[in-house]
């Protein structure tokens, strides 16, 4: 029997990533579609679990992943020149791709008003089962012991840890050596199996988008046509219009060039709805996208727990205006500053994870909204995570490339040539087994 021709396995491996996730998205629409039409249970309960498998393994290494990633982060600024003057302007370029964001989210939903015709009455809604708050968002970020955060997955207490332990192993030099080792091996075994995760994708696809078909159909997309389309549409501006126009005026980088390296990460965060689970394949295309190794495993950890232009900004601005006018209530100018505060300085609250209801409840009970209008949303909020994850991982990849730029750091020549893409050439770079390096 011969050995020499290739496996399945192997010519599956040499077909672009992006084609493997197009073609999951387009049989998860076809069998969600069957099963809707001719109500196959069967194949409906496959398809939800083959999905929540997919992102179940993406949570399972969530907490350690968080907790490592930021931990190692922190001590790899060391390695840096004028680590302080990186760190303070990723958090500068954070707020300032937040703050357009959030004011291309108020525009369109004063355009469209999206809570106009839809049908839908404050009786709809419902409250959810857990609100955030100004109070909550302060008092939780400090854990009351360092089991709770993991078991429950508080990322945002998980990053506290994380950060007062990386200060800690600053402050103690060498002696602290042998722990951000050890921490620097568990990363990359971390990082080692959630890459394995992330070649299931296109399976993942197929169950995600199946269930979403098949439960929803087009009918609630119907009854949130307005809504629906001003998400996507303000995602789209940002992405595909404000993110370009930085690279181009501000990093004197090209957009498509951005784009052709980035996409991978933008595809699987459409797919997995979470900032967090596609965090090692962010990073990863970060660094062939120019950002240098130790600057790229700070800013990637931190902009995947903090950076949410979709999650946090776009959505959140149209859904108060969404809620308002379901409730018949006006807002005026100093809501609308306010839409903007809790963006830019709430935005942590989404912690990467699927879903933005945290970061809802935030922004409605600082306008004083009735949080019943939650409610009225968490039907459709599946179909909105994913183009918002997509937002949020592309702004996540962007700023490090700009802060780059800006500080002489950008490998130029790596840049123009990231469409050479290894997660797209498999067979060349042997991507699928290879971790995501986090330190020099």
């Amino acid at each position: 029997m011969s050995v020499s021709s290739p496996s399945s396995f192997t010519k599956y491996l040499k077909v672009p990533f992006w084609a493997q996730i197009l073609a999951g998205l387009v049989l998860g629409v076809l069998l969600g579609w069957l099963a809707r039409s001719q109500d196959i249970s069967w194949l409906v309960t496959t398809l939800e679990k083959v999905g929540d498998t997919f992102i179940g393994l993406l949570k399972l290494a969530v907490a350690p992943l968080v907790f490592f990633a930021i931990l190692v982060s922190i001590t790899n600024l060391r390695k840096v020149n004028n680590a302080a003057r990186l760190a303070s302007r990723t958090l500068l370029w954070f707020m300032i791709t937040s703050l357009i964001a959030v004011a291309i989210g108020l525009v369109i939903g004063l355009v469209t008003n999206p809570g106009a015709g839809t049908g839908l009455t404050a009786a709809d809604g419902a409250k959810p089962e857990h609100t955030g708050s100004w109070i909550d968002f302060l008092t939780g970020i400090v854990p009351t012991d360092v089991i709770t955060p993991f078991t429950e997955l508080n990322v945002l207490q998980i990053v506290f840890m994380a950060a007062v332990a990386g200060i800690a192993a600053l402050q103690l030099g060498e002696k602290a050596q042998p722990i951000l080792n050890l921490s620097e091996s568990i990363l990359e075994l971390l990082q080692k199996a959630l890459w394995w995760v992330i070649r299931l994708a296109p399976l993942g696809t197929v169950g995600l988008i199946g269930k979403a078909i098949a439960t929803y159909g087009w009918d609630l997309i119907g009854k949130y046509a307005t809504f629906t389309a001003d998400i996507y549409v303000g995602c789209a501006l940002v992405m595909f219009v404000v993110y370009p126009t930085l690279l181009a005026t501000v990093a004197k980088a090209s957009p498509l060039q951005f784009f052709k390296g980035a996409w991978p990460a933008i595809q699987l965060a459409f797919v997995s709805r979470s900032s967090v689970g596609t965090m090692p394949l962010t990073q990863k295309v970060t660094e062939r996208l120019g950002v240098p190794k130790e600057y790229a495993s700070f800013a990637v950890p931190f902009g995947a727990t903090t950076k949410m232009d979709g999650c946090a900004a776009i959505y959140p601005a149209i859904a108060a205006i969404f809620v308002a006018q379901i409730f018949d209530i006006q807002l005026g100018v100093g809501d609308y500053l306010l839409i903007a505060f809790v963006s830019v300085v709430g935005s942590a609250a989404t912690a990467g994870l699927t879903g933005a209801t945290v970061m809802l409840t935030l922004t409605l009970s600082t306008l004083g909204l009735p949080m019943e209008g939650v409610g009225l949303l968490l039907a459709i909020d599946p179909i909105l995570d994913m183009m918002r994850t997509a937002t949020n991982v592309a702004g996540q990849a962007l700023v490090p490339v700009i802060v780059s730029a800006r500080e002489g750091l950008l490998d130029r020549k790596a840049y123009d040539e990231a469409h050479a893409s290894p997660i797209d050439e498999p067979e060349r770079e042997k991507q699928a087994s290879e971790p995501v390096p986090v330190a020099a």
